[in-house]
């Protein structure tokens, strides 16, 4: 059986052709009130101006010719100024119970994306300290976009990609050398633009602990930023295990130096005269690509600008051949990736299948033991004026953190309420949503304790309160919302959803008691609930939060 939308889409695509009118996008939203039905479509309003025809007049027309099934919708109306209305059929709604249950969690998963491969690219934070709460949000993006990727079929490679050649990494290993030798007691001047958190203190002291003061005159050697990388890449990498993000890829930025790619990216783009030399760096053409100035690919100094490594790593992305390629980056980047994607271009590639998504960044606002009351805290690494995500993680807990990252859009700023994400109550929306899921739980189970089962003469047809039929129509909801998730890959959208589901079955469960003395009527709500219940399963799986069965 079609989904509604799908099945009206149909319907009123043959009209049009019958009525030899043209073909155009139909929306079917949410009416304004039920007084008008289920779903609504502005189509005749959108057809009038070139129909040179009241909009009324062509919407009763299209209603008149369309041919709707009861097993959809049960009236067709025409509203003021010109809308077309669907009343949905209460079977439909009842049949899609047993759908639900059958598919179990599978149900709306879709294999669009079977056969292709996927890469998403996420994170990528620099080994010279901790992950933020900054990094955390896009921690969390990409897995979620990963999840909403293999739900659709797609085979997803997470990848991070990392720096681990020039100017940081060189602040890096002084920054450490200058501690070891303060812990030596020898005076010496801290590196221009160092990295000052205490972790350098740390890795400076695992250093000496090992060394002693052997290394007091080792001004050239590579151990102190080697172990600095080394340690501080363990860090991330068990931070990340800690909100149940992990990687299948780690790339790094030197392998391109070592195996030449990057010299012939530039021999690539010599021959294409796409750079050229001037007061002793080599330029890139961003000019004939619509910007105001040409953007410098290698400095003066010799040393290459990140652009030139970017542009080499995402020759090699594509070369991989992957189907999709994602990449997730922060706002600060928003200048920069068209140059590299404009470069890869130039290189002969295409690079139609890149999708680049941006996203804010993020301001704590605190409860006071990550700074004063309110105060919302900026993020710098090398001022070490930063709230680190492990610590975040260990305040509220890996689902909180992953919820809250996902609450508003990426494109919007995000103001992490410490004071709402430690609050263990429903007033907390990630809570709000597991209650839901772990409430349902806890009355399965109190039907399986009286011996109220699910079972093939469950009667569905007494399903049809008021907040019973809310809740369903909000249930077959969620095949929609996980295409448009992947359309947009945009996690905030099932998140929503999710928040709309939980407060439907929350009012159902105020009105409607589902374990009773009438056993048909239990068994029906109980299959009503179970579908609830593997709705918000779902959802929560994508989102990779937990769905506990007690709380």
């Amino acid at each position: 059986m079609l989904t509604l939308k799908t099945y009206l889409r149909q319907q009123i695509g043959q009209t049009l052709k019958t009525l030899e009118l043209p073909q155009v996008e139909v929306k079917l939203e949410p009416t304004s009130s039920a007084d008008f039905g289920d779903l609504s479509t502005n189509l005749a309003l959108a057809l009038a101006r070139d129909a040179g025809r009241p909009a009324m007049e062509l919407a009763d027309e299209i209603k008149d010719e369309l041919r709707i099934s009861s097993d959809y919708c049960d009236t067709v109306s025409v509203t003021e100024p010109g809308f077309i209305n669907f009343t949905i059929s209460p079977d439909y709604l009842r049949n899609q119970i047993s759908g639900i249950l059958e598919g179990a969690e599978d149900w709306a998963r879709t294999d669009v994306g079977k056969g292709k491969r996927s890469l998403v690219e996420f994170v990528s934070a620099n080994p010279t300290g901790p992950l933020t709460v900054g990094h955390g949000r896009q921690a969390v993006l990409g897995d979620i976009v990963s999840n909403i990727l293999e739900w659709h079929g797609f085979d997803v490679t997470r990848e991070y990609y990392y720096n681990d050649a020039g100017r940081q990494m060189r602040l890096l290993g002084e920054s450490v050398r200058a501690r070891y030798l303060d812990l030596m007691g020898k005076a010496v001047k801290f590196p221009k633009g160092g990295y000052e958190g205490d972790y350098i203190r740390d890795i400076a002291r695992s250093i000496h602990e090992k060394h002693g003061d052997r290394l007091e005159n080792e001004s050239e050697s590579p151990i102190f930023k080697e172990t600095a990388e080394e340690l501080i890449f363990d860090d991330i990498k068990s931070t990340l295990e800690k909100i149940n993000v992990r990687f299948d890829e780690f790339v790094n930025e030197k392998t391109f130096y070592e195996n030449g790619s990057i010299d012939r990216v530039v021999e690539t783009l010599r021959k294409r005269d796409i750079i050229y030399d001037k007061d002793g760096a080599v330029w890139f053409k961003t000019t004939e690509l619509g910007k105001s100035q040409d953007t410098v690919l290698i400095k003066g100094t010799g040393e290459p600008t990140y652009r030139l490594p970017d542009i080499a790593y995402h020759r090699e992305k594509i070369e991989r051949d992957f189907d999709l390629i994602v990449d997730l980056f922060g706002a600060d980047h928003k200048d920069a990736y068209p140059d590299v994607i404009s470069a890869v271009r130039a290189l002969g590639y295409s690079t139609d299948h890149i999708r680049v998504l941006l996203h804010q960044f993020v301001t704590l606002k605190s409860t006071g033991s990550f700074g004063e009351r309110g105060e919302k805290t900026r993020m710098s690494t090398r001022k070490a004026t930063f709230v680190t995500l492990e610590d975040l993680i260990d305040r509220v807990g890996p689902d909180v953190v992953r919820y809250f990252f996902i609450m508003r859009g990426m494109q919007s700023h995000l103001n992490f309420d410490l004071e709402l994400a430690e609050r263990e109550s429903e007033e907390n929306p990630v809570y709000y949503l597991q209650y839901a899921h772990a409430r349902i739980c806890n009355i399965i189970k109190f039907g399986e304790d009286t011996g109220i089962k699910l079972d093939s003469d469950t009667d569905l047809s007494l399903v049809g309160e008021p907040s019973e039929r809310d809740l369903l129509k909000e249930l077959i909801r969620f095949p929609e919302v996980t295409e448009i998730a992947l359309e947009t890959l945009e996690p905030q959208g099932i998140a929503n959803y999710l928040q709309a589901v939980a407060a439907h079955f929350h009012k159902f469960y105020v009105e409607c008691r589902v374990i009773t003395d009438d056993i048909p009527l239990s068994k029906a709500r109980l299959a009503l609930v179970s579908a609830t219940r593997l709705v918000l399963a779902s959802g929560l799986k994508i989102l990779g939060i937990t769905r506990p069965e007690r709380m």
